[in-house]
């Protein structure tokens, strides 16, 4: 290998490692959120963290990045340069991530069934 791909390597290597330490902050911030409460912000931040756990089941809307608060959003951001980098998923980063992220994914569930309930109540 020459100078310079040895070079960008590093370089690589160093974003990725400052990528997964934000990422690890903001997702342990998220987490905090999304156990903490019930309003419009909490449900999305929830949304977000169950599609960075499944994003087949639980797909993103780009577009909620701009329904939260900008710091939320910005913890959005360094979660999903996070993942792009690839060094870990979010969920072991955090303490008892996975059993924290599954709760979090168990009530957005209860929240998607609740609201199907009611539409379909309502369309009878």
């Amino acid at each position: 290998m020459t100078t310079s791909t040895l070079d960008a390597l590093a370089r690589c290597a160093v974003r990725a490692q400052t990528a997964t330490t934000k990422g690890e902050r903001a997702f342990a911030r998220l987490l905090k959120l999304a156990e903490g409460g019930d309003s419009g912000q909490t449900r999305r931040v929830a949304a977000f963290i169950a599609s960075t756990f499944n994003g087949r089941t639980f797909p993103l809307d780009v577009f909620e990045l701009r329904a939260v608060d900008v710091g939320i959003s910005d913890d959005m951001l360094c979660c999903l340069d996070a993942l792009r980098w690839a060094r870990a998923d979010l969920y072991i980063l955090v303490p008892n991530g996975e059993a924290r992220v599954r709760a979090i994914i168990q009530r957005v569930r209860q929240r998607v069934t609740e609201r199907e309930t009611v539409q379909a109540s309502g369309a009878q």
